[in-house]
């Protein structure tokens, strides 16, 4: 029988807590040791284990076979060197770094000496999301046309009171949030070409933006539209919509829209739409839900890691991945900075 690996997670936070959740209903792994220079928040679920200082701390003290980096984003780039420099794989949370630059410093890091570094976008991971890209990929819908990705919610005060990190600059919603969208976009429909964006000033006084908008040109010819706020009241986001996250309320709406030649698809409901009888505005039009294993894309990510970890999986989020979707978030940043087209560079 093939041990547990054994992995440690720096940064306790909320998604930190998440993953210690993950790895206690993971059989194929262990959490031995938290990195956490703060208090941990009451109840947080560590039990018995040790809490150390820095990264350098739970290496001298444990045995590690994989680090789980859940910091803030600022502390990505050297966390992932270390881990990398020690010859531990690390799964490093998304974005993968502040920008495009900081992240080629960890896919360089990664390729020179071979560590795996995989990227937490866990929405891959998720059934639905795997399912969608299998009827999009296999000609369901037709070509690709357009999608549409809608991510507007409403962050409280205290979010980014308890985290002051969150309100400086390169913090907003476009590297936050967007960037889980902007990944399943280039999932389901292939890599970007260019992008055209805007970006609205907080309106609570932070460093940030609080809401933006882009248009992305893919390489099959297929326009993209994406938008993201966390200061707006509404129902369409991935988190209120795919009931992924206990924490979120549920609506019963879609926030994702793919268009195609012969079909279109939205998401999370996964129902297909087509016309009866041939393709005209005249015909009816219905949707057939298609279905779908369910799983939490956490628990699998842990599972996947452990595989790479193993040497019996390639990472299916690589810091290569991690790096094209922050080439495209740091294109929106300079398009809606600059108003004119930018050109992602491959």
């Amino acid at each position: 029988m093939v041990q547990p690996v054994k992995l440690g997670v720096v940064g306790a936070g909320l998604i930190g807590l998440r993953h210690i959740a993950a790895i206690e209903r993971t059989p194929c792994a262990t959490l031995v040791g938290i990195v956490d220079p703060n208090d941990l928040p009451p109840g947080a679920p560590i039990g018995d284990l040790p809490v150390y200082p820095d990264l350098s701390a739970l290496f001298d003290a444990q045995q590690i076979d994989g680090i789980i980096l859940s910091t803030p984003t600022p502390l990505h780039l050297p966390g992932a060197l270390h881990c990398i420099a020690r010859g531990i794989p690390v799964l490093v949370e998304k974005p993968l770094a502040t920008t495009a630059a900081e992240a080629a410093q960890i896919a360089q890091a990664s390729a020179a000496t071979g560590v795996p570094v995989l990227v937490g976008h866990h929405r891959r991971y998720n059934p639905l999301i795997q399912k969608a890209a299998a009827l999009i990929h296999g000609g369901a819908i037709g070509t690709v046309r357009a999608a549409q990705s809608t991510c507007w919610f409403y962050k409280p005060d205290d979010y980014f009171d308890v985290a002051p990190w969150r309100k400086r600059h390169g913090a907003g919603p476009i590297s936050v949030n967007l960037v889980h969208d902007v990944d399943l976009m280039r999932y389901f429909c292939g890599e970007v070409l260019s992008v055209q964006a805007f970006a609205t000033p907080s309106l609570r006084g932070f460093e940030n933006e609080d809401l933006a908008a882009a248009v992305l040109r893919f390489e099959s010819g297929a326009i993209g539209t994406i938008s993201v706020s966390d200061s707006i009241t509404a129902p369409w986001s991935w988190e209120m919509t795919s009931a992924e996250n206990p924490a979120y309320p549920v609506t019963d709406q879609s926030c994702y829209l793919i268009g195609g030649s012969e079909g279109s698809l939205s998401l999370p409901d996964l129902r297909l739409w087509r016309h009866e009888g041939g393709k005209s505005w005249w015909n009816p039009i219905s949707a057939t839900a298609m279905p779908r294993a369910a799983a939490d894309p956490l628990i699998n990510q842990i599972v996947h890691f452990a595989d790479v970890i193993q040497g019996i999986a390639a990472p299916l989020v690589s810091a290569e991945e991690g790096l094209r979707t922050m080439k495209v978030i740091d294109g929106i940043q300079t398009a809606a900075t600059t108003q004119s087209p930018v050109q992602i560079s491959r």
